[in-house]
């Protein structure tokens, strides 16, 4: 950009300096849009940074609202952008650059003037064709807004009946259930209560034995070899059962023992019962993100098979 300055006559160093005016505004920069991987693409040097950057066009999906946001998103600096035709009239924000690439136009960046030349209409017209993606994505859209609507609904009804007839099936096995793990709670509870009883007597007998019959010099051996055998009874849980000797774990498996061999003994199908759980739980999920596509009007995930 020029700016008022002088020019010194070398040829003549005692001629007298003149004074020369220069625009203080650049000529348009003209612009060629360019062509990658099938795509329209602006090539311009944004104001903060003073760089070439490249923005992607997809004339059939983006408007010139979008390129503007595209702009002033990745540069803060821009305060004002424009695009006008080659008269110098304004594009809407709602124009396709479908029809601003039709022709040539100019880009308006703060006050930097690009002229764009766009390409000839048959080379733009070759480059739809191979654009699959948008053509795919404009399918797409119509589809969801002609067809997934009505599918929706009708695969949402048939989900809720089979939800029915799933609760109908699971209520009487509940019901079983709840009995059994009752049962099973209640032995489980039996055993740790067993447990806290037999250290108790065995706590009071040794302190029967030790201050009442003998002394500790006599009892003092005793102790040891019954902390040692302790010590090999938790040992024989963890080689049996492959778990460490957890309160919690103990408890939890008592109770599984004691539920198996009830369902067994009263003939509670223990396998059909979580697979329809199972199911229920598969139904859910499946109506949990085809209600959300309903409301929403957007595109609704694959349902499982």
């Amino acid at each position: 950009m020029g700016a008022e300055g002088a020019q010194v006559n070398h040829k003549h160093p005692w001629a007298p300096i003149r004074a020369a005016l220069c625009s203080t505004t650049a000529p348009p920069t003209v612009i060629a849009v360019q062509h990658r991987h099938g795509r329209p693409v602006l090539v311009f040097p944004l104001p903060s940074r003073n760089e070439l950057c490249r923005f992607s066009v997809r004339p059939m999906l983006m408007t010139v609202g979008d390129l503007i946001s595209d702009i002033q998103r990745e540069d803060p600096g821009v305060t004002m952008v424009k695009i006008l035709t080659a008269d110098g009239g304004k594009f809407s924000s709602t124009t396709f650059m479908d029809t601003v690439l039709s022709s040539d136009f100019q880009l308006v960046i703060n006050d930097v003037v690009y002229s764009v030349h766009s390409p000839t209409r048959d080379r733009e017209s070759h480059e739809h064709v191979t654009e699959l993606e948008d053509v795919k994505t404009l399918v797409h859209m119509l589809h969801v807004a002609l067809n997934l609507p009505e599918h929706h609904m009708f695969k949402q009804k048939q989900l809720l009946e089979r939800q029915d007839a799933l609760r109908l099936q699971l209520q009487p096995l509940e019901k079983k259930r709840a009995q059994l793990a009752r049962k099973a709670d209640r032995k489980a509870m039996l055993w740790a209560y067993g447990g806290l009883a037999f250290l108790s007597v065995q706590g009071g007998v040794l302190g029967w034995l030790t201050w009442c019959l003998f002394s500790w010099d006599v009892m003092e051996p005793v102790t040891y070899f019954l902390t040692y055998a302790t010590s090999m009874c938790f040992f024989s849980y963890y080689i049996l059962t492959k778990q460490d000797c957890i309160y919690p774990d103990a408890k939890d498996r008592q109770f599984l023992q004691v539920f198996y061999r009830r369902a067994e003994i009263e003939k509670f199908d223990v396998g059909k019962y979580n697979q329809l759980k199972n199911e229920l739980a598969m139904v859910e999920n499946d109506l949990k993100r085809l209600r959300s596509p309903i409301q929403l009007q957007l595109p609704v995930e694959q349902l499982q098979q």
